[in-house]
């Protein structure tokens, strides 16, 4: 005898709404218990080599509006050019920087910050040099598969223009949607999701 199937429903793993939070950042959610702090919210120590910065990052949609319920995760590289993981062969990562991190953005501004350290330069597959670079992964209500994307720095243009990812980009009009900006200790950088100044987003 078929069975009916309606009682498969869509289930919440399938959208990102309100279970980013629930899931990814519980405290940050209301929901105590869970871990003493939300996981990704400390990248490093005291201890941590390299420059110290700074980075506040918001979502923008084609309105201008920041989005108040995304979460951003980044990803990259110690102040040596190492990723503090298994799969780095070049040499030793700095054990007092983490490389890796989450947070919400606030439900009020919009406005995501992190404490890191600025990333040294990494190898292209062919050998070249990229810049300095930190990748971000992007999700929030209405985005159901997460955006990628990159953040360079704005003092780094020597650096740029050798990048063989940013000599890769089609329309060399948007590059500058992936450069962030330096304010005193720290960089500002804006996601546009939409519009003249949508940013560049890469496959995952």
């Amino acid at each position: 005898m078929a069975q009916s199937l309606s009682r498969l429903k869509e289930s919440p793993s399938q959208t990102a709404g309100p279970y980013v939070h629930i899931g990814l950042t519980p405290n940050f959610g209301g929901i105590g218990g869970v871990y003493p702090t939300d996981l990704g919210a400390t990248m490093l120590n005291d201890n941590a080599k390299g420059d110290h910065i700074g980075l506040r990052i918001r979502v923008l949609d084609g309105t201008g509006t920041p989005l108040r319920d995304a979460l951003i995760e980044i990803w990259q590289a110690d102040a040596n050019g190492f990723y503090n993981s298994p799969a780095e062969l070049r040499g030793d990562a700095d054990p007092d920087f983490q490389g890796w991190g989450r947070q919400p953005t606030d439900m009020e501004t919009g406005l995501c910050s992190f404490q890191t350290i600025k990333p040294g330069r990494v190898p292209y597959g062919d050998g070249r040099l990229m810049a300095p670079h930190i990748s971000l992964w992007i999700v929030a209500r209405g985005i159901n598969i997460g955006l990628h994307t990159r953040l360079y720095f704005s003092d780094e243009a020597k650096a740029n223009a050798e990048d063989p990812i940013l000599a890769r980009i089609e329309h060399k009009v948007r590059v500058p949607t992936l450069i962030a900006e330096r304010q005193g200790d720290d960089y500002i950088f804006d996601v546009h999701l939409q519009g003249e100044k949508e940013t560049v987003f890469f496959d995952s």
